[in-house]
């Protein structure tokens, strides 16, 4: 009876399996469906953490499944390092460790590839030309996806120079690299498993991770990385072809397509086409700037906290403009704590959002979810923008590149064209910097000269802290 009970089990656990996957499948969806807001996101991040445990518990019962302990050891191994990682990375830091975890996800997959081709390899088989197309495919992607995720890792965290790194006639050389390996991989799909010549692709492959991500500086990291996100999805996605697993061909597509989206989105919010910003070295050359004056030695206007502060609090209305220079001095709570008193004093208290400021994208938004900033006062560009020309103060905080009014009018800037926060027109900006540096386009800011700006300079927290004390003290 028992073996009788345990044969039916056996027949039922193909079925038990792909319910299991459509249902995490479901999951997937909506739950990506619902981070496209912040007031639903995190019910979305539950429902796909929660669409993956399904998965991976029908995945269990999988008869192709040797042993269980392996499995198990790594989501023990995989679960600890992922619950250390969220609770120690500081929030300036999440942009590594997206990188980071694109890198994982298709090294995970390239590995996962090869190992179905060593199989191959190692037992003669000669496998379809369409499976060993997918293999060679994840391999590509999977490998270019982890080589070059390491390298924005590395740019983000200034373990190397941020800035776009290019020599003469790189493009050819690239050009001949990128072709070459991919005549190689054709090869080893007509040809018979050839282990030296695989190792050969796989090394080929991390190579043009790296230099397909030197060449793109830290002001287009925001794209690099929702890009970077996508191929990992893809070799998931090949991978399953490879594996014949639903669920991973699924959750890989819906990771590669949202990625490509935002990807898109991201080049519309700069005017850039996407060739542009992997070939175009944009921020490979920063101009020198003067502690308190311009290339040209015009100079800014600064002015003292006390009076910043008296500005603010007799003010109608207040925008605040993040920028990366809010996420490096973690000021986000100080900022929400000044909003907070300007509020109390019947000032009207926005957040006006670029959809590039910082260094991945959603990075403000997160910030300020962190600090419990109201999900309605964060206002996208072009809800915004409209409404600089009636705002009493703009309160920029290390944001550069994305509220210089040269895009709008200076053809020979490299920014030219790319959509940005319209801070100038408020009747007065107060802008927070540590010093006179460029952003990561490498160019002067021309709103920092402007009449009616006003420099601040510090590290933003200890310049919102003095804020906070002076609004207190009731000027």
């Amino acid at each position: 009876m028992n073996d009788v009970a345990r044969s039916g089990a056996l027949a039922f656990a193909p079925l038990i399996i792909e319910i299991a996957y459509l249902v995490a499948a479901v999951l997937f969806i909506i739950g990506l469906k619902r981070l496209s807001s912040p007031a639903t996101a995190r019910s979305g991040n539950v429902m796909g953490a929660t669409g993956m445990l399904v998965a991976v518990l029908a995945t269990l019962l999988h008869w192709d499944i040797v042993s269980w302990w392996w499995i198990v050891a790594g989501i023990a191994i995989g679960g600890t390092i992922g619950v250390v990682m969220a609770r120690t990375v500081k929030m300036t830091g999440m942009p590594q460790m997206v990188a980071l975890l694109n890198g994982f996800g298709g090294g995970a997959s390239a590995l996962v590839a090869g190992d179905e081709y060593i199989r191959f390899a190692a037992g003669s088989i000669d496998a379809p030309m369409n499976v060993q197309a997918t293999i060679m495919l994840s391999v590509l992607i999977g490998a270019l996806t982890f080589s070059g995720s390491l390298v924005a890792f590395g740019k983000l965290q200034e373990l190397i120079t941020g800035r776009a790194v290019t020599y003469p006639g790189q493009k050819v050389v690239n050009g001949l690299i990128f072709g070459g390996t991919f005549l190689l991989a054709a090869y080893l799909v007509a040809a018979d498993a050839n282990m030296p010549l695989y190792l050969t692709l796989s090394v080929a492959a991390l190579v043009i991770g790296v230099l397909f991500v030197m060449p793109i500086g830290g002001a287009d990291m925001p794209v690099v990385i929702s890009l970077l996100n996508s191929f990992s999805g893809i070799a998931a996605s090949m991978t399953g072809f490879v594996l014949g697993n639903n669920v991973l061909i699924i959750a890989g597509a819906l990771v590669g397509a949202s990625g490509i989206i935002l990807t898109k989105i991201m080049c519309d919010a700069m005017n850039r086409s996407l060739t542009n910003v992997l070939f175009g070295a944009f921020g490979s050359n920063v101009t020198a700037i003067g502690d308190t004056a311009g290339a040209d030695g015009r100079s800014v206007r600064d002015i003292t906290a006390e009076d910043a502060s008296i500005l603010l609090a007799y003010a109608r209305s207040v925008v605040f403009v993040p920028g990366y220079g809010m996420a490096v001095s973690q000021a986000q709570h100080q900022v929400r704590e000044l909003a907070d008193l300007l509020q109390s004093r019947g000032v009207e208290v926005k957040y006006a959002i670029h959809p590039v400021a910082g260094r991945m994208p959603g990075h403000m938004n997160v910030l300020l979810a962190e600090a419990n900033v109201s999900y309605d006062q964060l206002i996208e560009m072009e809800q915004i923008n409209p409404e600089f020309d009636r705002t009493d103060v703009a309160v920029v905080i290390g944001a550069n590149d994305v509220v210089n009014p040269a895009a709008r009018h200076d053809t020979a800037s490299p920014i030219y064209g790319m959509p940005i926060l319209d801070v100038d027109r408020a009747k007065t900006a107060i802008v927070m910097k540590r010093s006179m540096n460029p952003g990561f386009a490498g160019i002067e800011n021309e709103l920092f000269f402007a009449d009616n700006t006003r420099m601040l300079f510090g590290d933003a927290k200890k310049s919102l802290t003095a804020l906070v004390q002076h609004v207190k003290a009731g000027v």
